[in-house]
């Protein structure tokens, strides 16, 4: 006698995937999501790959994962997916000192985030 399964958040045509304690502060990691929100995913894609930001390698596997999801688990077609949301959250924050003059500490925050990328298929325009 098992649990009835949890029913699916996400319409037929999405697939999601999320990435979480990447070590870089949201508002950082927001600047990558707005530059691959809406963007056919191959175009995001190739935007990532010669992006100049650290934190852009993981967020290349987030989308990279969600485009195997949709693919393996939702089969739908790579060929006509968007990056349908792309959003950040605030994970934790190590907080830690660092020794100042006169005896004193400052605090240092070393923040942390999460990036889910949700992916849609859409309907190829036939030209």
């Amino acid at each position: 006698m098992g649990k009835a399964s949890f029913p699916r958040a996400l319409p037929d045509n999405e697939a999601v995937a999320i990435a979480r304690n990447l070590r870089v502060s949201p508002q950082k990691l927001n600047l990558l999501a707005q530059l691959i929100r809406g963007k056919k995913v191959s175009t995001a894609l190739a935007d990532l790959e010669f992006s100049r930001k650290r934190i852009s390698l993981d967020v290349r596997k987030c989308l990279q994962s969600a485009i195997a999801n949709a693919e393996n688990n939702h089969d739908l077609d790579v060929d006509d997916l968007v990056v349908a949301q792309a959003f950040v959250g605030k994970a934790l924050v190590m907080k830690r000192f660092h020794a100042r003059a006169r005896g004193r500490g400052a605090r240092i925050l070393k923040p942390f985030a999460n990036i889910t990328i949700v992916v849609r298929e859409v309907a190829a325009a036939k030209a």
